[in-house]
């Protein structure tokens, strides 16, 4: 994903795409991970996370040769849609599974992963970076890394949960999600869909921005994308203690309140002096990774903590998360090709500050809930294998 993010501004040169085709693209990609989504979370209650990663993260990286290799839009809007595909499915899969781990581990620890994969997304800008600067086709490093990427999986694969909890298979009736009633899933996955929008904004327009807004050089332009990564993974490597210290509650109201300055300062950017304006944006755009970084962390860490199957209950609100990258990029493609970028970049500041507005009554709801006497077999079915102490604490 990070490679992916970091090589759009060439890309886009290499195809001629403009900002409303390219958010179309972002479109399907984001439409694909939604569909796959919807699927994956009953393979995950059915086989469990283990198994659907094993062939989801693989399948996921070599389908990046389709975006990779195609010669025009079109083909590259059908390959967009199998690159979306795989990636709905390992992000499913990966966070169910980390779900998992978090409940038998005892304390928080959802955030470091989360840190890892944005230490990926750092990596790969860092990466794009080294080899524009090298002037090397960055094409031929997304056709490596499609190749590489996939074998990557395999050690870390073998060293995932051997037994997995009991799954939604198991349970009587069958409930999709748990004993979580639709509107706090709904009040969740609006929390979720604006933190996935402001993130993919981030992900898909800070090297744009900078190429375009603040006329930087083709090198130096995917830097502000790799400033938002580090900034993200940092605090996410350290955001479960701080969940620890601060609580759900405000970890998420601080994150609302830190993502919207940051899109303020980016905003505000190209109205300062030349020499000020590069440093007024990636100031911006790290603030905005520091805001972000625990969102989604924290959701599904909720989600985990509420009890009963993971699988299906994390898959929605994944899927309502994901429905803010369906419509962010086409929504701030085209709004940028009928005014500017800038404008477009006011829909995520926006949804910055919804993130503590919804995010906050939602976790207290479920920190109600997770309170609320279970029946004796939905217990012993969601916390198989570990002690209904460490699922409370996820979330507290």
């Amino acid at each position: 994903m990070g490679l992916w993010a970091a090589g759009l501004p060439s890309l886009n040169d290499r195809l001629g795409l403009g900002p409303a085709r390219l958010g179309s693209v972002l479109l399907l990609i984001s439409g694909g991970a939604l569909v796959s989504m919807l699927v994956a979370g009953r393979l995950v209650d059915k086989w469990s996370s283990r198994r659907v990663c094993w062939f989801a993260g693989p399948f996921s990286g070599v389908v990046l040769l389709g975006p990779a290799l195609a010669p025009s839009y079109w083909t590259l809007a059908v390959l967009a849609v199998v690159f979306g595909l795989g990636l709905g499915v390992t992000e499913v899969a990966m966070n169910a599974h980390s779900v998992e781990v978090e409940r038998r581990y005892g304390r928080p620890i959802i955030s470091a992963f989360h840190g890892t994969w944005s230490l990926g997304g750092a990596a790969g800008g860092g990466i794009t970076s080294l080899v524009l600067r090298a002037e090397l086709d960055p094409q031929v490093l997304l056709i490596v890394a499609a190749l590489v990427v996939p074998f990557l999986y395999v050690p870390a694969a073998r060293l995932l949960l051997p037994d997995p909890p009991a799954h939604a298979s198991e349970e009587p009736g069958g409930k999709a999600a748990g004993s979580l009633r639709w509107g706090l899933i709904a009040l969740l996955g609006l929390a979720a869909f604006a933190g996935h929008l402001s993130e993919g904004a981030a992900i898909d327009w800070a090297a744009l921005h900078a190429r375009w807004v603040l006329e930087t050089d083709p090198a130096a332009a995917p830097l502000a994308y790799t400033i938002f990564s580090v900034a993200m993974t940092t605090v996410r490597l350290l955001g479960d203690p701080i969940r620890a210290r601060l609580g759900s509650v405000r970890t998420i109201q601080l994150a609302g309140l830190f993502a919207t300055a940051g899109y303020v300062l980016v905003l505000v950017a190209p109205l300062t002096g030349e020499t000020l304006r590069v440093v007024c944006a990636w100031t911006g755009w790290a603030l905005a990774g520091v805001g972000l970084a625990t969102v989604v962390p924290v959701l599904f860490s909720a989600v985990g903590a509420a009890g009963g199957p993971v699988g299906r209950a994390l898959a929605m609100v994944t899927a309502f998360g994901y429905s803010g990258l369906l419509l962010g990029p086409a929504v701030l493609g085209y709004v940028a090709e009928a005014s500017n970028l800038p404008t477009a970049l006011v829909i995520p500041a926006v949804l910055a500050a919804v993130v503590a507005l919804t995010g906050s009554p939602a976790i207290r709801a479920l920190l109600r809930h997770s309170a609320e006497p279970a029946p004796a077999e939905s217990l012993s079915g969601s916390v198989s294998g570990s002690s209904p102490g460490p699922s409370s604490g996820a979330a507290s």
